[in-house]
């Protein structure tokens, strides 16, 4: 079994032996010899057919290679070679135990990721750096109607919907510049012409030495059920709120009504002396404007509280913050007044607009304004206080916040006013704080609470500003 019937066996670094023709070892070499020490006879090395392979090769006057034999958790590569005359093989082999294992697990890898985007429901998908699909998983029919091939070199632009893809994508390509991740809630266009509400999280991939994004992925998830959920949720608490609320809106009403009232009374009396006073017929009809006016003031609180009211999908549109924030402070006015609360807003003519429904953005900022006022009257009852919503542009963002002189909540406990049903308050759901946290970030914004300067809650409220 020795080697010194060959001397380029003997000199061979991998392990080697010669092979007669009926495949019987002539001679190994010292690797082979050292190999086959460490386990079990060579014939368990050979692959199973070697006899075979052996006669093959002679018959055939060519080389056979790369044939597997594994023992134990080693896999050896052999490859068999004649010699001139035809009676003799030379068999070597290498260890290709790693290269084959780590090969298996590529293998078992990519059919688990096959596994994985062919099944998944959500949208797989990537992107070229301008926006469009490079490729997309099978979840694309059922959540679009479209098959993958069929989005394949689309613009993402398509799909979305005309009054939200300019701003959408602009938030976008920004937040993957910089942050290389962006996660956003818009409507997407379906086969059948329809909408739907997604939910889109975005990575970028960059290239290693110039950081350039090279491929956008992104997760495309449908959350209609939960857009609608959320609406219905939102309207039921706007009832629960003007129930509240009822005294006030009451009040405000009754207010032009009763002078409505004495104003005809007055024309009235002023139409009966006509003939005897000639400054009656003026006075009627100063009467009748101020009449008109009153009365146009009524409609205006009812048209105000049936669009509060009003149920139905989101209306995303481009909106002025300090509409939004006047109507929310004409809602809890009454109930400041109550209290004895001031309600100061520091909103400077020059802010951006912002993207949002307008009775849902007005919803959050009523809730924010009577959570502080409730902080208030806690921490200040029968006294005066003061309430200031404020707001300011930050880089591409509109930060409004509102600030009370409450009791505050502990810095560990800032975050938990959020999750719903906590509250402090006895009467309270703990509802309204994360209601409106999720309808800022279905706008692409974010609300978080810092603590005062001088004590009490600051509400901030993040939404992305429109750029002209």
């Amino acid at each position: 079994m020795d080697d010194t019937s060959s001397p380029l066996l003997a000199k061979d670094p991998q392990p080697s032996a010669l092979l007669a023709a009926n495949a019987q070892l002539i001679s190994a070499n010292r690797a082979l010899q050292a190999m086959i020490a460490q386990g079990p006879a060579l014939a368990q090395w050979l692959p199973a057919n070697c006899a075979a392979l052996v006669r093959a090769c002679l018959r055939q006057d060519r080389a056979i290679a790369e044939v597997e034999a594994q023992v134990g958790q080693r896999i050896l590569l052999w490859t068999f070679i004649p010699d001139a005359r035809g009676q003799q093989v030379l068999a070597r082999c290498r260890d290709a135990s790693d290269e084959r294992h780590a090969a298996r697990e590529a293998n078992q890898s990519r059919r688990l990721y096959r596994l994985i985007t062919e099944n998944t429901t959500d949208l797989i998908s990537r992107h070229s750096p301008d926006g469009r699909f490079l490729d997309a998983t099978p979840a694309a029919f059922r959540l679009l109607g479209v098959w993958p091939e069929q989005l394949r070199g689309t613009p993402v632009r398509n799909l979305l919907h005309p009054h939200e893809r300019r701003q959408a994508l602009r938030q976008a390509a920004a937040a993957l510049d910089a942050d290389g991740y962006h996660l956003m809630t818009c409507r997407v266009r379906h086969a059948d012409g329809g909408y739907r509400w997604f939910e889109i999280a975005s990575r970028a991939i960059r290239e290693t030495y110039t950081g350039a994004v090279v491929e956008i992925v992104s997760v495309s998830r449908d959350i209609s059920l939960r857009i609608e959920a959320q609406q219905n949720l939102a309207h039921s608490a706007r009832l629960a709120t003007l129930g509240e609320l009822a005294s006030g809106i009451a009040h405000e009403i009754n207010q032009p009504l009763a002078a409505v009232v004495n104003y005809a009374n007055a024309s009235q009396r002023y139409l009966h002396a006509v003939e005897h006073d000639p400054q009656a017929r003026d006075r009627v009809g100063q009467g009748l404007q101020r009449i008109v006016a009153q009365a146009t003031h009524a409609a205006e609180v009812i048209r105000r509280l049936r669009a509060f009211l009003r149920k139905g999908p989101r209306r995303l549109q481009a909106l002025a913050i300090a509409d939004i924030a006047g109507e929310a402070v004409r809602l809890c006015a009454w109930e400041a007044d109550r209290d004895q609360v001031e309600i100061e807003l520091r909103l400077p003519s020059t802010l951006p607009q912002v993207y949002a429904d307008r009775v849902l953005l007005e919803q959050v900022l009523l809730n924010l304004l009577r959570n502080a006022i409730d902080a208030n009257r806690e921490q200040r009852r029968g006294q005066p206080s003061r309430i200031v919503l404020a707001a300011r542009r930050e880089g591409d963002w509109l930060q409004v916040e509102v600030s009370d002189q409450g009791p505050g909540v502990a810095c560990e406990r800032l975050d938990d006013i959020f999750t719903p049903f906590t509250t402090s308050k006895a009467d309270g759901l703990g509802l309204g704080l994360s209601m409106s946290r999720s309808l800022i970030e279905g706008f692409g914004g974010s609300l978080q609470a810092r603590l005062g300067e001088a004590g009490g809650l600051v509400l901030c409220c993040r939404l992305a500003a429109i750029k002209l």
